[in-house]
């Protein structure tokens, strides 16, 4: 999706916030589920099916927007039988959303000791900590920062 384009399906929630816009095109579980996967290597609707238990009909309707705002693409899989999605650089750059739910996840979703899965880099170290930080390196959060409106 172009970043000065509106989908022609969607009506914006708040046309002025980004926080509002990412949300009115990936805001609902399924659809960062299905980007989560893509991010893990899922290919194939039946990818996407069988790592997500996501009911065919709304599978088909997320892989259907996210590949209409531009997320996912689609293109021939190396078989050349059957069409495989693929992430965009619009969608390869939800990485740090994933990264940020996964670790707040980690942090206040399981009780101490309870297992779940890491996120490990090449290597198989487990990511670090994600934190924004501001141009002189000191860590951004809710109290740091605020919204400023634009032109």
């Amino acid at each position: 999706m172009s970043r000065a384009t509106r989908p022609p399906d969607l009506a914006w929630t708040d046309a002025d916030c980004p926080v509002a816009r990412t949300l009115d095109l990936v805001g609902d579980r399924w659809s960062l589920l299905v980007v989560r996967d893509a991010m893990d290597g899922a290919r194939s609707f039946t990818e996407f099916q069988r790592r997500t238990g996501i009911a065919r009909n709304i599978l088909s309707d997320r892989l259907r927007k996210l590949t209409a705002h531009g997320l996912l693409a689609q293109r021939a899989a190396p078989s050349g039988r059957r069409q495989e999605y693929v992430l965009t650089d619009a969608g390869r750059d939800l990485f740090p959303v994933i990264l940020t739910l996964r670790q707040w996840g980690e942090r206040h979703a399981f009780a101490p000791g309870e297992t779940h899965s890491t996120l490990v880099d090449q290597h198989g170290t487990p990511v670090p900590e994600f934190a924004p930080t501001g141009a002189d390196g000191t860590v951004l959060d809710a109290d740091t920062t605020r919204v400023q409106k634009t032109g």
